[in-house]
């Protein structure tokens, strides 16, 4: 059985999707922008958006009983490759080994023109 994940301490959907889906011990997260869950305000900077999308992957994890400490694999989404070293930076604080498997593409945009965006799959 699937159960849907939502809480007000993450961004809420700005589609046609859920925040994430737990299914057996499995956590599916949505991408996540650096947007401010209070006010939908991107944050200033890509050191700063990579920062909010983690927070805003925990705050998703949390609600569904587990923490992005326990991530299984995560996707980053750049709009500029050169930002690779500062959002790698950001998100290796996150997490201690052994990490989690990870790719990271360039897109040519991403919603509200964020400079960001990860998703996870993350263990319960």
């Amino acid at each position: 059985m699937h159960v849907t994940i939502n809480t007000p301490d993450a961004p809420a959907a700005i589609g046609p999707y859920s925040q994430g889906v737990r299914t057996g011990d499995v956590l599916y997260c949505s991408g996540q922008l650096g947007c401010d869950p209070a006010g939908g305000e991107m944050r200033e900077g890509v050191k700063a958006q990579a920062e909010q999308a983690l927070r805003n992957l925990d705050a998703v994890c949390r609600e569904a009983g587990t923490g992005l400490s326990k991530a299984l694999r995560c996707t980053i989404y750049l709009t500029d490759m050169a930002d690779f070293a500062v959002v790698n930076e950001v998100y290796g604080s996150w997490f201690e080994a052994p990490f989690p498997a990870r790719a990271c593409v360039q897109v040519a945009g991403l919603p509200k023109a964020g400079l960001v965006e990860i998703d996870a799959i993350v263990a319960l």
